[in-house]
């Protein structure tokens, strides 16, 4: 049951925007509970300024048209009137105090992320986003899909430039899903606006948020903190589905997750591994070494031509899997699967006229990893 205050809310939403979205000139109204509710937090509040607005400058504007000096009034002299301080001092704290009860419900809502039906660890990591499923052995990277020949201008941008993303985090309808969220080297803020939900991922910290959306489709958003210099390529998309829909999606899921685990004993082709090693690093590397390997030194050192990759595979394997230290470069031992750090690290070896002719099996990453 909605408590009184909260029709207001509705009916103030309601009256100045009736669609499902907002238009261009105002916040999105939203597809959860709480996202309306900030909605019409947000417009009752505007309309109480409107209207102390219009009663000031109404009284201003009257006072100087009708007591000017052009005619003939002259200024009154009076020190102080009990009454009218005490009502000026009144007024303005009733007004306060009027918007501070909604207000302070809607945010103790807000925090209140306790008895979901879902737990999802958001992570934040330069430049893109890891979603962890606890409890269902479910875990991906959504990485910027929008191509290279869009930001360099050379093919048509389409409608969701910079707003596309390989893998979305799916989402069902109807339930409470409590977001888990930290980072693994600088502040990101995880921003959906539909959802209401904008959240700092803090490195050493978790912090939670929760959403439960009311209607099924596809809500964007972006990274709302400048970390860094792909800061503008980190978009956020969210699928809502049908509990249904999800459920089967989520069996999927499990199911490619247990044929990918079985992928670490056995032994893989050069042509799988060049295959699916090109995959991941034109959705994990190439937004910082570039799609043909050649980098953008000093902070991002070319890969095609690399010596030092070429010669020496325990280096290689040991900066991808657990990074550098000061530099841009992650540790990928929890962020990709043995199979992914396996086909990535031959691909780069073998491609771009590297050669090295060396397979590296997911089984050998896997034992570096454990060790």
């Amino acid at each position: 049951m909605r408590l009184p205050w909260r029709w207001l809310l509705t009916i103030t939403s309601a009256a100045s925007l009736p669609q499902a979205h907002a238009s261009s000139w105002n916040m999105p109204v939203g597809v959860t509970d709480i996202s309306r509710d900030i909605f019409g937090l947000h417009m009752t509040i505007f309309w109480v300024c409107v209207v102390i607005g219009i009663i000031v400058f109404g009284v201003m504007f009257y006072s100087l048209f009708r007591y000017r000096h052009s005619k003939g009034a002259k200024a009154a002299r009076f020190h102080e009137h009990t009454s009218v301080e005490v009502l000026w001092t009144a007024i303005p704290i009733l007004i306060l105090v009027g918007m501070a009860v909604p207000a302070t419900a809607t945010l103790k809502n807000m925090y209140d992320a306790s008895e979901a039906d879902l737990d999802i660890m958001i992570t934040g990591q330069q430049w893109r986003w890891r979603y962890e499923y606890l409890g269902e052995d479910i875990a991906f990277t959504s990485n910027l899909s929008t191509t290279r020949e869009q930001i360099r201008g050379d093919a048509e941008r389409d409608e969701h430039y910079l707003l596309d993303v390989d893998e979305p985090l799916v989402l069902p309808i109807n339930r409470k899903v409590r977001f888990l969220m930290t980072s693994d080297d600088v502040i990101h803020s995880w921003w959906v606006p539909e959802l209401a939900v904008k959240q700092d991922t803090i490195p050493g910290f978790i912090n939670e948020n929760w959403v439960q959306i009311n209607e099924p489709g596809i809500y964007r958003g972006q990274c709302a903190e400048l970390c860094g210099v792909n800061h503008g390529f980190m978009p956020i998309v969210v699928h809502a589905m049908e509990e249904a829909e999800f459920e089967t999606w989520l069996a999927e899921r499990k199911e490619a997750a247990e044929q990918e685990a079985m992928g670490v004993d056995r032994e893989w082709e050069m042509e799988e591994l060049m295959a699916r090693g090109e995959t991941v690093y034109q959705s994990i590397c190439s937004s910082c070494h570039q799609s043909e390997g050649q980098g953008a030194p000093p902070a991002f050192p070319a890969l095609a031509g690399n010596e030092q990759l070429i010669d020496d595979l325990d280096w290689h394997l040991d900066r991808v899997i657990n990074g550098v230290s000061g530099a841009a470069m992650p540790a990928f031992r929890s962020t990709l699967n043995p199979v992914e750090i396996a086909s990535v690290v031959t691909y780069t070896r073998n491609a771009w006229g590297n050669d090295t002719g060396e397979a590296v099996q997911p089984s050998a990453v896997a034992e570096r990893i454990a060790q």
